[in-house]
C-alpha cells in the first residue's frame, strides 16, 4: 500500500494540477472577458496540451521514467523537452557548419583581385632575378657531327644576337613554377579563370572548380611541369588580348561539348610545349629576326597552333580518345610550317575583325596548296569546284605518317 501511495503522490506531483478553479480576466480590445482559471492557467488549448502530456506520463511506469532520466529532469524543475531540443539544435548546428565547410568558391578577400595584363605580368619577370633559372635553360637543340654541319649550312638562320636575352627570358619563365606567395602569380591564375568563365569574384586556390577550365585536378600547378609558368602566360595572353579572346572562348566552348570535350588548359599547355620546341629548333628565328622580337612571335605562334588544333578537332569530330594522335599531327605540322600557320592566324583574325570570322572552317591563304590535311577540307578557294569541296568534307582522320608533302618540302619523321 505504501508503494501505491507513493506512486499516486508522484503522479500527483507530476500533474501539478488541482481542480480548484478561479476566475480569469482577459482583456481583448479594451474589453474584459471572464474565463475560468485552473492553477493560474486559463482553461484552453494550453491546458489541453499540458493535460495531454500528463496523460502520457500517467501511462508510464515509474521505472521507465527513471531509465529515461525524465523523472530527474522534472524533479530538478526543468522541462522534459529541453534535452531533446538541445540535441536537435546541436545537430542542426553541425549540419550548418558542414555546409559552410564545402563552400569553395568565395575568397577570403572581400575585394576581388584585379585582372592583370600580359605586359604587366611580363614586366614582373623582366624585373625579377632569374639568374638561377637561366643557368639551367636549353634554348637550342644540341647537334653534333653531321647533323650540326647540315644544320649550319642548310638549316634556318640563327637568331640575332640582340634577341638572345629575350629568348633566354622565355625559357627561364618556362623553368619557373607557380608560387602561392607571389601576388602576380595568383593574379594571373585568377585572371585566366575569370576571363574564361565570365565571372567577377575570386575563386579558391585549390578546388574542383579548376577542372571546369580544363586542369586535371584541384591544383593547377601540377599540370605545369612541362612548361612552367610560361604555360599560364600564354593562356593569359590568349584571354586578355581583345582580338584573340573570342577565339579563346570558342575553343573553351568546344572543350565543354558533350561528346567532343577536352581539357582546355591541359591542351593549352601542350600548345605551349609545341611552341617552345619549335623555338628551340630555331624554326621561328627568321620571323623573330624580321620583327625584332621573340615574345610577340612566340605568343602568336602559340595561338596559331591552338587555332590549328581547334579547327582540326571541330571539323573532323575528334574526341578525347583521339587526342594523342591529334597532338602528334599538330606538332609535326607546326614544326614544318610555322610561317604558314602564322599566316593562317593572321587571315583568321582579319576575317574576324571584318565580322565574318569562321568558327570552325579553316582559312587557307595559300589556296589549299600543300596545306594541312586536317584544315584543307574546311574552306574552298574562290576557284574551287563543288565536287572538290564535297570531297574535302568527307576526309577522315589522317595519321602522323600519312601527311602529304607540304609547301616547303616533304614531311618526314626523324
Amino acid at each position: 500500500m505504501e508503494g501505491d501511495i507513493s506512486v499516486e503522490s508522484h503522479t500527483e506531483g507530476l500533474t501539478c494540477l488541482s481542480h480548484e478553479c478561479k476566475p480569469f480576466e482577459e482583456v481583448t480590445n479594451g474589453l474584459s472577458i471572464h474565463k475560468p482559471v485552473t492553477n493560474g492557467l486559463p482553461i484552453g488549448h494550453r491546458v489541453k496540451e499540458q493535460s495531454n502530456g500528463n496523460a502520457s506520463l500517467r501511462s508510464l511506469p515509474i521505472s521507465a521514467l527513471k531509465q529515461n532520466g525524465l523523472l530527474q529532469t522534472l524533479a530538478a524543475g526543468g522541462e522534459p523537452m529541453v534535452a531533446e531540443e538541445s540535441s536537435e539544435l546541436e545537430k542542426a548546428r553541425e549540419e550548418w557548419e558542414a555546409v559552410e565547410s564545402v563552400q569553395p568558391a568565395a575568397s577570403e578577400e572581400s575585394v576581388p583581385t584585379p585582372l592583370i595584363s600580359f605586359n604587366e605580368a611580363l614586366q614582373y619577370f623582366q624585373t625579377t632575378d632569374l639568374g638561377e633559372l637561366l643557368r639551367n635553360i636549353q634554348p637550342t637543340v644540341r647537334r653534333t657531327g653531321l647533323a650540326a654541319i647540315t644544320h649550319f649550312f642548310f638549316g634556318p638562320p640563327r637568331l640575332h644576337r640582340e634577341l638572345l636575352e629575350e629568348r633566354d627570358l622565355v625559357f627561364a619563365i618556362a623553368q619557373c613554377s607557380l608560387d602561392n606567395s607571389q601576388a602576380v602569380h595568383m593574379r594571373v591564375l585568377q585572371t585566366i579563370y575569370k576571363r574564361l568563365v565570365g565571372g567577377r569574384l575570386d575563386c579558391a586556390r585549390y578546388g574542383d572548380h579548376w577542372e571546369n577550365i580544363g586542369f586535371q585536378g584541384t591544383d593547377p600547378a601540377t599540370d605545369l611541369r612541362g612548361t612552367g609558368f610560361l604555360g599560364l602566360m600564354h593562356t593569359l595572353y590568349f584571354v586578355m588580348d581583345p582580338e584573340t579572346l573570342p577565339l579563346a572562348r570558342d575553343i573553351y566552348k568546344l572543350s565543354q561539348h558533350p561528346t567532343q570535350n577536352f581539357p582546355f588548359s591541359v591542351m593549352s599547355i601542350n600548345m605551349t610545349r609545341i611552341a617552345l620546341q619549335v623555338l628551340r629548333e630555331e624554326a621561328l628565328s627568321k620571323e623573330c629576326n624580321r620583327r625584332q622580337q621573340v615574345v610577340g612571335v612566340l605568343n602568336e605562334f602559340y595561338v596559331a597552333t591552338y587555332l590549328h588544333l581547334f579547327q582540326l578537332w571541330k571539323t573532323q569530330q575528334k574526341t578525347i580518345s583521339d587526342s594523342g594522335y591529334v597532338l602528334k599531327e599538330v606538332e609535326l605540322f607546326a614544326k614544318k610550317n610555322p610561317k604558314q600557320m602564322m599566316r593562317r592566324l593572321e587571315v583568321f583574325l582579319k576575317e574576324q575583325r571584318a565580322g565574318a570570322g569562321p568558327r570552325g572552317p579553316s582559312p587557307d591563304p595559300q589556296g589549299q596548296q600543300g596545306g594541312s590535311p586536317s584544315l584543307g577540307g574546311a574552306r574552298t578557294g574562290p576557284g574551287s569546284g563543288s565536287g572538290h569541296g564535297s570531297k574535302e568534307k568527307q576526309m577522315h582522320f589522317t595519321g602522323v605518317c600519312e601527311l602529304p608533302p607540304d609547301m616547303e618540302g616533304e614531311a618526314r619523321l626523324i
